[in-house]
């Protein structure tokens, strides 16, 4: 056993690492399922999607293996194992964010079609970066990581028994994937309102487009152009001008005077510009391919809308789908005027065999948006459940639950 004391500088760096990997492990942990969402992004902008099927099994593992790390670093347990795991893993993470902040800035600044996945997932959905700040972050903790390696000698053995060792473990893995379960089963601890308070709370509104309370019309919806037509006449007696708009012309009397006036001209004054949204590719197709999404995410939409968000229809858990909350839902929208559609990613030729296999009695929109670098994710995004619903009120969201708890969907 190496008995020599742990220099102080090298204690506050090991400290400093082992909290970077438990928080990392652990915006994980609460989000599954957008952590194998980003294992499926990996997959696929490398040309290797028929690596997806190890996607849920990866989002399982790669949380725990950094959370697990995270506390054999910080309670000193097989410190030179770990210190050599801390450096390959971060060697590996260094080299594959350097690639993406590179092909990133290739695309933006000359042109390249290299599909990189945008965002890396390090923290989850709880902490969003760029590629280049993951690759700068990676750059600092590297630098911790490397003067523990070399000093890994010099740092003591934890003075726990092999048994207490194999405790801590335990309860390491028990937690890990206790968590992992719950979250993957209902939706994750970020669409919580405790997570919706930390993001708010924390300035960080956007780090998800369809949390709870987000106004979809402001990301999803374009801005309409608004002008104003102003027609000027001059009385021919007096010299005097008059300007009407277009509006109170049509309200004016036939004996009005205005008409023995002589025309001079007209005026358009643009009230508000066209403002194209940041989502603008986002779609709700009905089957004749009409766009209903400025009709029912709109502050002008009274009715309630209840969107049934199931992603991938050949994915879709039929548990879910025929699940006796899920009629109760659909019953109560059509007896309170609430709008209830289901909504997908799927193409439309395989949506209608969808309805007719599972004799589906609603109406189901599709988002037709494919995206080169992720693939077809808008629907996939706004829920974590397959399926799930997500509950719109005047263009914000107001409510969302995984199908095993649509029992509290009609709660008040």
């Amino acid at each position: 056993m190496n008995n020599s004391k742990e220099p102080i500088v090298i204690a506050i760096l090991r400290i400093a690492i082992a909290c970077v990997f438990i928080f990392s492990g652990f915006t994980k942990i609460i989000d599954p399922v957008a952590t194998s969402y980003t294992f499926d992004d990996y997959f696929f902008s490398f040309h290797m999607s028929f690596f997806q099927i190890f996607s849920t099994f990866a989002a399982f593992v790669l949380p725990f293996v950094e959370f697990t790390l995270g506390v054999m670093m910080l309670t000193k347990i097989q410190i030179k194992f770990t210190a050599w795991m801390y450096l390959l893993m971060m060697s590996f993470f260094l080299l594959l964010t350097a690639w993406l902040a590179l092909a990133e800035h290739l695309e933006k600044n000359y042109g390249y079609q290299l599909n990189v996945v945008k965002d890396c997932g390090c923290f989850g959905t709880t902490v969003v970066l760029t590629n280049l700040q993951t690759f700068l972050k990676n750059v600092v903790i590297i630098i911790p990581t490397i003067v523990v390696f070399l000093y890994r000698n010099r740092i003591p053995e934890t003075r726990l028994t092999g048994l207490g060792k194999a405790v801590v473990l335990l309860i390491c893995c028990t937690f890990c994937f206790s968590l992992e379960a719950h979250y993957y089963r209902h939706l994750p601890a970020n669409d919580t309102k405790l997570g919706v308070w930390f993001h708010q709370k924390f300035h960080q509104d956007d780090y998800n487009t369809w949390a709870v309370g987000t106004d979809l019309t402001i990301n999803y919806i374009d801005t309409a152009l608004i002008t104003k037509s102003v027609y000027v006449y001059k009385d021919t007696v007096t010299g005097e001008t008059v300007e009407i708009t277009e509006e109170e012309m049509a309200e004016l009397p036939d004996d009005s005077p205005i008409y023995e006036m002589e025309y001079v001209t007209d005026k358009t004054d643009t009230l508000q510009k066209f403002g194209r949204a940041e989502n603008y590719n986002f779609t709700m197709e009905d089957a004749q391919s009409n766009d209903l999404k400025p009709t029912l995410i709109s502050h002008d939409n009274d009715r309630p809308l209840y969107l049934l968000c199931m992603y991938d229809l050949d994915q879709v858990d039929s548990d879910g789908l025929n699940c006796e909350d899920l009629q109760k839902i659909i019953s109560y929208c059509k007896d309170h005027q609430c709008d209830f559609y289901g909504l997908t990613n799927t193409p439309r030729v395989e949506i209608d065999k969808f309805v007719k296999d599972n004799k589906i009695d609603f109406d189901i929109l599709c988002c037709s948006y494919f995206d080169p670098a992720k693939g077809p994710y808008f629907v996939r995004d706004a829920i974590h459940a397959n399926p799930g619903i997500v509950r719109i009120e005047k263009g914000v969201i107001t409510g969302k639950w995984a199908w095993r708890d649509f029992d509290e969907v009609l709660e008040k």
